[in-house]
């Protein structure tokens, strides 16, 4: 079992390369065209940090491992919530802007709880699972969520951008090279997590839950956290907030129209751990009044994650 292990650890380095190379490529591209650097933060970087959980969905619903595909939006979801914004706030305080805590972070929550209805008792689908017009009905509202977005820049004003001395070969060289990282890396991580769940005797769903969600959460991770060091709260709350719309509303939304998505019963309990942390978030928010997720808060975050992996393994046993 070495070689899947070594395997899925190449599959993950490709996807990280594979994303920054696309973000690098992509930003460079947009500037060329002189597109504002927030424009450019707000779609091409929140879509280059999910660039990850997309890849790997995509080849999760045509190889036909629902667990997987589940697993590794709400397995990655929960790890944004509960491990990046705690490891980032224990870095340093977040602090929220009050669009944030009245608009986006709603947003999340509302997102979560349609996919739950969705998924579990919906008119549209006569089993339980998300059906392709469910499907269609999420990225519906992926695009009422880009529309937000850009309202709010319009509102907000674009900033200036200066141009990149980056060549045109140099970026679609980026842009294809993320691209193939992305897909070969994707390939790797699916294909020997499933090899290694089924030596194991362990389910997809804890391997989608965990080793694949915490993979292809890597970039939030890194990006949350050096947003955190530089005092630069935007970006890391953000970064979490917007990358869980984007995994729920786009990503799953893509792979229930590639294939219908069976849904597993046992991932309630799962759904429940991330519309408890969403609502934890907003009442920080909210209910404070200071709007900022601090050392005490980001700590309660990652002591509840801890212990809601201890339980999944105890359930697995």
């Amino acid at each position: 079992m070495i070689i899947p292990c070594v395997l899925i650890v190449v599959g993950f380095v490709c996807l990280i390369y594979g994303a920054n190379w696309l973000v690098d490529g992509a930003s460079a591209f947009a500037k060329k065209l002189n597109v504002s650097d927030l424009t450019i933060g707000l779609t091409v970087v929140a879509f280059g940090t999910s660039a990850p959980e997309l890849i790997v969905n995509i080849i999760g619903s045509i190889q036909g491992h629902a667990d997987i595909v589940l697993g590794n939006v709400i397995g990655s979801n929960n790890l944004n919530l509960y491990i990046v914004l705690g490891i980032s706030g224990v870095i340093m305080p977040v602090a929220v802007q009050k669009s944030t805590a009245w608009k986006e972070i709603p947003m999340s929550l509302f997102a979560t709880l349609i996919l739950f209805f969705l998924i579990n008792d919906f008119t549209f689908s006569s089993h339980t699972q998300l059906s392709r017009i469910e499907g269609g009905i999420l990225l519906l509202l992926f695009a009422a969520f880009l529309y937000y977005v850009f309202s709010q820049m319009k509102q907000n004003g674009n900033d200036e951008t200066e141009g990149t001395s980056m060549s045109n070969l140099k970026i679609w060289g980026y842009i294809v090279g993320g691209l193939a990282g992305l897909v070969i890396g994707g390939q790797f991580v699916v294909t020997n997590s499933v090899t290694l769940a089924e030596f194991f005797g362990v389910s997809q769903k804890i391997i989608g839950l965990t080793i694949v969600a915490a993979g292809t959460s890597l970039p939030e991770l890194v990006t949350s956290v050096v947003a955190a060091t530089k005092k630069n709260s935007d970006i890391a709350i953000g970064n979490i907030i917007g990358s869980n719309v984007f995994n729920i509303v786009l990503i799953l939304g893509i792979s229930s129209l590639i294939h219908p998505i069976t849904y597993n019963p046992k991932f309630n309990i799962d759904f429940y751990i991330l519309i408890a942390g969403t609502i934890f978030l907003l009442l920080a928010m909210l209910v404070t009044k200071k709007r900022k997720i601090g050392r005490v808060e980001s700590a309660i975050l990652i002591v509840f994650y801890i212990l809601y992996v201890l339980y999944l393994i105890s359930n697995e046993l």
